[in-house]
């Protein structure tokens, strides 16, 4: 392979991945609804590419179950599974709940100062309704609690974990009420963290993350459009 078709074929694979995170984005916020019909073509024109780029990034929002690829007929994006939903929260619960154990015994001083600047941040935005902000610091504040177990491999089985669920807490972040009930239940967590109580740390992410069941049930009422199964 010489240069040229070196370089051409690393801007394909940037702007594959461009697409793939801007399109997983968009889904996973909602702004592309469940049951949408995209178009190769279209979505090759928004982005400036060719459709090669676009074709990569569908299979790889395909193999998350984001999207529904049927040739000859349009691709979708798949309705909010409540099957898988019911499978990964409770693959996430046993990993989340282990990797606490593990933090409440070897998190340092450093860790829980991070954690607080987060609780701090997710403050202000419950305070400013901004469910987006609040999104972002929700990822963050689980994933630095994996840092915090020096567990950080564990995740990756998390984030995996969470592409249909963080549909359904996009709906949740959706009104004030949703935020405050996130808020306080990573601060119930992290007092926990704090004193190094593990039984109480592992009871508060149990209920975290059972929040979703009451969650899931509000949001395949008020919006049933989204489910399937």
């Amino acid at each position: 392979m010489n240069i040229h078709q070196t370089m051409q074929e690393e801007k394909r694979l940037t702007s594959s991945e461009e697409v793939f995170r801007q399109l997983k984005s968009d889904i996973i916020s909602m702004r592309l609804a469940p049951g949408s019909k995209l178009s190769e073509v279209e979505i090759a024109k928004t982005f400036d590419v060719s459709r090669q780029p676009v074709r990569e990034a569908f299979m790889r929002l395909s193999e998350l179950n984001l999207l529904q690829i049927r040739p000859q007929r349009a691709t979708r994006v798949r309705k909010i599974s409540l099957t898988e939903l019911r499978h990964t929260r409770f693959l996430r619960a046993a990993v989340e709940v282990e990797v606490v154990r593990v933090a409440c015994k070897v998190a340092t001083e450093k860790d829980f100062a991070i954690i607080q600047e987060n609780l701090d941040q997710q403050k202000i935005a419950v305070a400013q309704n901004d469910p987006d902000q609040l999104h972002e610091l929700d990822y963050l504040f689980h994933k630095q609690i994996c840092i915090a177990a020096d567990c950080l491999p564990a995740f990756k089985t998390i984030s995996e974990n969470k592409s249909h669920t963080e549909r359904v807490c996009t709906l949740e972040l959706s009104d004030a009420c949703g935020m405050k009930e996130v808020l306080e239940g990573h601060t119930d967590i992290f007092e926990a963290l704090k004193r190094r109580d593990e039984q109480t740390a592992v009871n508060m992410t149990r209920i975290h993350l059972r929040h979703l069941d009451g969650t899931l049930e509000k949001a395949s009422t008020n919006f049933p459009e989204f489910f399937e199964d």
